[in-house]
């Protein structure tokens, strides 16, 4: 019998993955919103700290040293040097006050060498914080979709090489921490849209494969509402008939073409990119929640934008915004 499955916010490390454009920022960003709407004491992790993910909190710009960008929500960017220095200090015992330049430059041959190395600094630091409490949850907005399973699976990459040992130990604790199921899951993000549902099912296919990282829920983003109803559809075209039309604009006092044209593209692109959804709860592996959150239309996304989604999660979850 399987396991039940533990709810998306109950869990302690959260990787946000998906598709480049799909919005995983966003989801991360407003996964982080509601937690700590929800009492957690959370922390939203950058992996690339080139993003820009203080745009999504209005907040400062992120560093490796979290910021509080809102009443129990921290957020901070990776660093691979600054990752690097902890974890000597903190698993080797070796003290590090000064730049380690040519240590990262001999860790990037090594890196090369040694697939996994990079990748465990990056997932080691996240675990890290799971490891010692100090946040309630800790959300990874992790690597695209092509990366992001050498990510997670590298300390089981390493640990099946290395049997013995300090490196075992090290990998040791953070498979654990990955592996657990009540503890760690993947958000894959998605869009009803023909590429990203494809990769969508092929990374889900790929981590259930290749790694032991349980998969909490795919949020497809950016789900246009429906315009009609069956009767208001049959109102509709009513309307915009021949003779209806013109009564119509000589009532309002102007044309109203644009916007019956209008309305008939948004029906025609939300049935459109249904056809996608439905593709999506067909070959999804039924276990896997399924989040619906809906298109913004907002040019940039900011902190209301964040709030807007996080308040979409709550509903699909259950919660109180």
């Amino acid at each position: 019998m399987a396991a039940p499955a533990v709810p998306l916010l109950d869990r302690r490390l959260l990787f946000v993955t998906g598709k480049g454009g799909v919005g995983k920022t966003t989801v991360a960003s407003a996964l982080g919103v509601l937690a700590a709407r929800q009492g957690k004491r959370t922390l939203v992790c950058e992996f690339d700290a080139k993003g820009n993910l203080a745009d999504f909190f209005g907040s400062e710009p992120t560093a490796f040293d979290p910021i509080e960008v809102h009443q129990g929500l921290f957020a901070m960017s990776m660093d691979t040097e600054e990752s690097l220095k902890e974890y000597l200090r903190l698993q080797i015992k070796v003290p590090l006050l000064a730049k380690i330049g040519p240590l990262a430059r001999t860790l990037d041959f090594v890196a090369n060498a040694a697939p996994g190395v990079k990748e465990i600094l990056t997932v080691g630091k996240v675990a890290w914080e799971v490891k010692e409490g100090h946040y309630d949850l800790v959300i990874a907005d992790a690597a695209a979709s092509g990366h992001v399973v050498a990510q997670i699976s590298a300390p089981q990459a390493i640990g099946e090489l290395v049997k013995v040992g300090l490196v075992r130990e090290q990998t040791g604790w953070l498979s654990e921490i990955l592996d657990d199921a009540a503890t760690t899951g993947t958000v894959i993000v998605s869009a009803p849209e023909e590429m990203p549902v494809s990769e969508t099912l092929e990374l889900a296919d790929r981590i259930r494969a290749d790694t032991r990282v349980d998969i909490a829920a795919v949020a497809v983003n950016r789900v246009l509402p429906e315009l009609f109803g069956r009767g208001e559809e049959e109102v509709f075209e009513a309307l915009a008939a021949p003779g209806a039309r013109e009564r119509l604009d000589a009532l309002v006092g102007h044309p109203t073409s644009p916007l019956f044209d209008a309305a008939r593209l948004a029906v025609t692109l939300r049935r459109t990119r249904a056809e996608h959804l439905d593709r999506l709860r067909r070959e999804l592996p039924a276990d896997i929640p399924l989040l619906y959150l809906p298109e913004l239309f907002t040019r940039t996304h900011g902190s209301r934008a964040t709030h807007q989604v996080a308040e979409a999660l709550a509903a699909e979850l259950g919660l109180e915004a």
